[in-house]
């Protein structure tokens, strides 16, 4: 709506800016200023100062400035209608008349939430009942309590067909606008309605006042075709512009300046649960340009939190797509990428917030996401294909509308593409030939001792390189964490050992993948010296995962792994590491096959078996490798 210029600068007239201002910042005056902290960047200067003759805000450290409406879109996520009726509320002010079908419209839009705002106290009526119980019992399975059952207004629609029409027509509800709100369905040839939810645990949908807009289902049958089931477009819902949360994560946002994008309302949830109240979902469809948008009202760099499976990294892409188009000067996006097959309620449950904050901080940028998605097409051993990687990423970066974003997202890009293709010296050859290494993805080098060509697999799997986005979502095993530590800090006097780096087996993904790509660089080329490992380690991928290696504890700890050591202390206490790794691996095996065996029959020479195997793999496990 269009408010005459008048009504606003009586809002700004009656209504100060530090005033409002002063709820979020501590100001001190300062002759005819006031200054602060900046609200939207942490520092310990003072750098934002709020004028009340002039009417503004200016934040020095940010560039952000503008007048008391634009305060409360960037702090509270406000669109500028919601904003001038808060400070014409504050201000005493009657909002003017609109148009006279703009009147009619909100009349319609303030009856529909009405009738959603009773549906929604149904709902949550029927979930504390007798009828409610097992949908109760599974959001408590689920590890919700009855504050957060309440928080988020969470009901229970019974099976009964008609139990929510009956209700809202008792309440004199007309059957078009029940239709109308999205919450029964007419079918064809037929004049009675049917309730759309039913046997369903309720999440009310609510939109940036917090006003029950909508409705998301959770069936309770397996045998049900659609698990969710969302409210249908209306007048009040478009799912493509409506975020799950939103209005309840603002403040929190605000306050950490994170917002977290997850999949489904259950995610949103736990993630409360575990202290993270900044949380919204897409309900259920890729994120679109238009909660693009919402999220930056919020913060200016969302993370997307995604599973680390083909299918999470695909929507990871399907999101850039729709982003770059829209990026501009600090807006962005980052993404987190979980460990396959845990959601962020299955992460805040098994390891506090401590483990999804270390997953949050290792968070990817976009324009790193691009660059795997591109590269995850390797290997580049052609020209043809080297410019086919090169087209692609061009063609991405010029999606870009924004004239200053595009010319930095190019310069970086090219960088990266001159990185990757050019020669590395990796330090003299045997034949005085050039080593062609990890940053020529796809290319050869030439092995000592003759003119054979060996072509170079540099490029990290597509599940290495998944493994990668998502380090820090797992944790290391420390023995052989150490292993693989030692063997890169002490390449040169452990690359004769070689065969037994490669026989050994790994519990985790992460080392697997890291593994082949140490035995694959080693058998390849000429010896690697531990600088020239680590940097081509590095350029395949694995930098964060080296990172985290060399921050585990046991990296100072123990004789084998310090770089420091003697070579020959070095070598007897790998080898001796790994001896002691293959034995528990043994002894897992072992104990796996015992547990069953006891299972299927309980006899005392099985029970003992099983003990003595236990017995073992706890003084094995006691064992200090130093």
């Amino acid at each position: 709506m269009a408010y005459p210029r008048s009504f606003i600068e009586e809002i700004k007239n009656r209504v100060s800016v530090s005033d409002i201002v002063g709820h979020k910042v501590k100001l001190t005056r300062r002759g005819r200023e006031f200054v602060g902290l900046s609200p939207f960047k942490n520092e310990r200067t003072p750098s934002f100062t709020v004028n009340d003759e002039k009417q503004f805000y200016h934040c020095f450290s940010t560039g952000k400035h503008g007048s008391v409406f634009d305060f409360l879109m960037e702090t509270e996520g406000l669109g500028f209608p919601e904003a001038v009726e808060r400070l014409a509320a504050q201000a005493g002010i009657q909002v003017p008349a609109q148009d006279p079908r703009m009147v009619e419209k909100e009349e319609k839009n303030a009856s529909l939430i009405d009738i959603c705002e009773m549906a929604s106290v149904y709902f949550k009526t029927r979930l504390g009942g007798a009828a409610g119980r097992e949908a109760f019992d599974y959001l408590i399975k689920r590890g919700l309590d009855e504050t957060l059952i309440q928080l988020f207004g969470l009901g229970y629609a019974p099976g009964d067909r008609v139990g929510l029409v009956k209700n809202l027509r008792d309440q004199g509800v007309s059957d078009k606008d029940i239709i109308e709100a999205g919450l029964a369905v007419q079918p064809e040839g037929r004049s009675d309605l049917i309730d759309r939810f039913r046997n369903r645990v309720i999440f009310p949908i609510t939109d940036s006042r917090d006003r029950v807009i909508a409705f998301g289902g959770r069936a309770l049958e397996a045998s049900v075709p659609a698990k969710y089931l969302n409210s249908p477009e209306t007048p009040l819902f478009h799912k493509g512009r409506t975020l799950y949360n939103f209005a309840k994560a603002r403040q929190s946002a605000y306050d950490t300046k994170t917002l977290l994008v997850v999949e489904g309302y259950m995610d949103v949830i736990g993630l409360a649960r575990g202290g993270f109240n900044n949380a919204v979902a897409s309900l259920g469809t890729a994120v679109t340009e238009e909660q693009i948008s919402l999220l930056w009202r919020l913060v200016q760099e969302p993370v997307v939190c995604l599973d680390g499976d083909e299918a999470g990294l695909l929507a990871a892409y399907r999101i850039i797509d729709r982003a770059l188009p829209l990026l501009k000067p600090g807006y962005s996006l980052r993404f987190a990428v979980l460990p396959q097959g845990k959601d962020p309620d299955d992460l805040v449950r098994e390891g506090g917030a401590e483990a999804f904050n270390n997953i949050l901080e290792r968070a990817n940028s976009l324009i790193d996401m691009l660059w795997e998605r591109e590269l995850a097409h390797a290997p580049y051993d052609t020209p043809e294909r080297r410019a086919a990687f090169s087209d692609r990423l061009r063609k991405a970066v010029r999606q870009i509308e924004h004239i200053d974003v595009r010319k930095f997202y190019g310069e970086e890009i090219k960088k990266r593409i001159d990185a990757l293709f050019a020669p590395a010296n990796r330090g003299p050859q045997a034949n005085g030939g050039q080593f062609y290494g990890p940053n020529y993805t796809g290319g050869y080098s030439r092995q000592r001792g003759g003119g054979k060509y060996y072509k170079f697999k540099s490029g990290a799997s597509a599940e290495a390189r998944r493994s990668a986005l998502a380090s820090g979502a797992v944790m290391l095993p420390p023995r052989e964490a150490m292993i693989m530590l030692a063997f890169i800090r002490h390449s040169t006097q452990l690359s004769g050992h070689l065969s037994q780096l490669e026989k050994l087996d790994f519990v985790t993904d992460e080392l697997k993948y890291l593994r082949d790509a140490i035995v694959d660089a080693i058998s390849h080329n000429a010896p690697l010296d531990s600088g020239g490992l680590k940097g081509h380690l590095i350029s395949i991928g694995y930098e964060n995962l080296m990172m985290r290696l060399e921050q585990l504890p046991d990296a100072r700890m123990l004789i084998f792994v310090r770089p420091e050591s003697d070579p020959e202390d070095v070598v007897s206490g790998w080898l001796d590491a790994i001896e002691l790794q293959h034995r528990l691996i043994t002894l897992t095996a072992e104990k796996s096959e015992a547990e069953t065996d006891l299972a299927t029959d309980t006899t005392q020479e099985n029970f003992e078996r099983l003990m003595a195997i236990e017995n073992e793999i706890s003084t094995l496990e006691s064992k200090t490798l130093s």
